[in-house]
């Protein structure tokens, strides 16, 4: 199987400050959850932390960048939790029979993960193999393959999605999809302009948060009364059959 591209960066961590964003998929995952779950690509742990609000019986974290991970288990000291976390600094597919026979997991989550590799088959059928039947996977990725810009390129990523292409790859390797929808209309506006057109190269903190802060809401609102027929991503959740 491909390994994905590490990206030792700051720009990602930038996303730390998006909290109305991580909760905003949360939400959308929160009715399929189950309570043994595997977070693919942890990063800092920002969205770690808001998945131990859940009352979750283990929480497995998978980081495979050397510097993300050690952020993330200062991070985990931090924790305020009775959950069992583990923490892996591995890629997914080097510590899938681990996890699979220790904490049976019963949800994998992949977000803004999945578009840095390189043979995402090979890992969605590397997590169908790890999960039990009725457990489910979740997606959260970058869309429109158009969009794809300086920063899609410096942080390594393979593709940017559309929703069918997504569906049709969970479902080649046995998922039945639950749910797919495009995430954030109003994203693909200033993606567009700020990485196409300006072919910027960072994610400054302080514009991640004011999005966050003045936009999401708006949007979220909005996408949750009309569905959009396009976004800046694609969200997805499959069950094993």
């Amino acid at each position: 199987m491909s390994e994905p591209v590490i990206y030792e960066g700051r720009d990602l961590e930038a996303m730390s400050f998006a909290r109305n964003y991580h909760r905003w998929i949360l939400e959308i995952f929160a009715p399929y959850l189950g309570t043994r779950l595997v977070e693919v690509g942890a990063g800092t742990g920002s969205f770690s932390e808001l998945l131990l609000e859940r009352g979750l019986e283990s929480l497995s974290l998978v980081e495979p960048s050397i510097k993300m991970y050690r952020l993330l288990t200062k991070h985990i000291e931090m924790f305020q939790s009775d959950v069992r976390i583990t923490s892996f600094n591995a890629l997914f597919p080097e510590v899938a029979n681990v996890i699979r026979a220790e904490q049976k997991p019963d949800s994998i989550i992949y977000t803004n993960v999945i578009e840095h590799i390189e043979d995402d088959v090979g890992e969605l059928r590397t997590i169908y193999e790890t999960l039990g039947e009725g457990g489910r996977v979740f997606i959260f990725a970058p869309a429109l393959q158009w969009l794809y810009g300086s920063f899609d390129k410096l942080v390594n990523h393979q593709r940017r999605y559309t929703k069918s292409e997504l569906k049709g790859k969970c479902e080649a390797v046995g998922f039945r999809v639950i749910k797919a929808n495009y995430f954030d209309i109003a994203g693909i506006f200033t993606w567009l302009v700020k990485y196409r057109l300006l072919k910027s190269e960072t994610m400054e903190p302080g514009a991640v948060e004011l999005y966050d802060r003045l936009v999401v809401p708006l949007c979220k609102f909005a996408e949750s009364i009309i569905p959009p027929p396009t976004g800046k991503n694609v969200i997805l959740i499959a069950e094993k059959t």
